[in-house]
């Protein structure tokens, strides 16, 4: 025995981060209480992971990138887009990003939840699903309440899954949840109104000011799959009004063109959630999605600033580095 403790190796999604921070610290020149207020991390932890990175060799006079990890293309996208973070994560050269991105959003929160948050989570995103249902239980309480920000009454075998969403994720962080007893789109702009006054309704609007994170899927025009099931799918009509009104996508609903702007629509008047002057007030906005489908939408949410934290596929990365300005 040489008296020296074995060095742990950590995962990729750690390796990730100890990079990340590696590269801020040594070759950007930030100081370490900055790094933890834009990584959302406590000084201390900064500090042990700075040490991390010297003991498993990624540190030496220069950083040395891991296998997988994609820091360079990270950084570009943040300067590219104005994000306060991004992370990139490998597809295995599969075409179904899901199971990468929520591997990825899985890790990305078990790291950076560190204590009094009050996060509002979209129910309708498959890829966030995919994410929760990768979290490991944290062993003491990370997370204040959970919030539901869109409404789902829809189909109820697909509405137990949207509500199992709020339910598990706050389980996984000892936060407590709350559900919006509501439907996500009403018939008519009157209904919504007369909803949006109901008690339980209003008493969970009420915690939207306080958000401090918002974890939500980016949607294209056409919905997803677990949208059609729901119930909660976007009628053919009011994709015609949408699509003349130009919208590319949405987050929670809310459509916008390619330029990120606003669409003001008849359908919008009709959602109950989160509004877009809500969501654009939320300090953290998490939007994790990939896929080649969701280009135009992803783009436009980045340009809009509807998410300043994006979780996405290699490929969807280098595209949206290399897209026009």
């Amino acid at each position: 025995m040489n008296g020296k403790r074995a060095v742990r190796q950590p995962g990729l999604d750690e390796l990730r981060l100890l990079a990340k921070i590696a590269r801020m610290y040594h070759e950007k020149g930030i100081r370490q209480p900055q790094i933890a207020t834009e990584l959302n991390l406590s000084q201390a932890r900064v500090s042990r992971m700075l040490k991390q990175a010297v003991e498993v060799g990624i540190v030496h006079t220069v950083v040395t990138m891991p296998s997988g990890v994609h820091s360079d293309l990270e950084d570009e996208l943040q300067g590219r887009y104005g994000l306060r973070d991004a992370v990139v994560v490998d597809t295995a050269g599969t075409d179904d990003v899901l199971p990468a991105l929520g591997s990825g959003a899985a890790a990305y929160l078990d790291m950076t939840l560190s204590g009094g948050h009050i996060i509002g989570i979209s129910s309708w995103s498959e890829t966030l699903i995919s994410a929760v249902d990768r979290m490991p239980r944290k062993s003491v309480p990370v997370v204040d309440k959970v919030v539901q920000i869109v409404g789902g009454l829809g189909d109820p075998a697909v509405q137990m899954q949207a509500t199992r969403l709020t339910a598990r994720f706050a389980e996984l962080t000892g936060a407590m949840p709350l559900y919006l007893p509501a439907p996500g789109l009403v018939g008519t702009s009157a209904v919504r109104r007369a909803m949006m006054n109901d008690e339980s309704v209003r008493e969970v609007l009420g915690t939207w000011g306080q958000l401090t994170d918002a974890m939500v899927g980016i949607g294209s025009l056409e919905p997803s799959p677990l949208l059609q099931r729901s119930g909660n799918a976007v009628a053919e009509r009011d994709q015609e009004e949408l699509r003349r009104l130009g919208a590319v996508g949405d987050v929670c609903f809310r459509f916008f063109d390619e330029d990120g702007n606003h669409v003001r629509s008849n359908f919008d008047q009709r959602v109950i959630g989160l509004s877009a002057k809500e969501l654009l007030a939320v300090p953290r906005r998490l939007g994790v999605a990939g896929g080649d489908r969701k280009y135009s939408a992803i783009r436009a949410a980045l340009l809009g600033n509807w998410v300043n934290i994006l979780i996405t596929d290699l490929a969807m990365a280098t595209r949206l580095v290399e897209a026009p300005h």
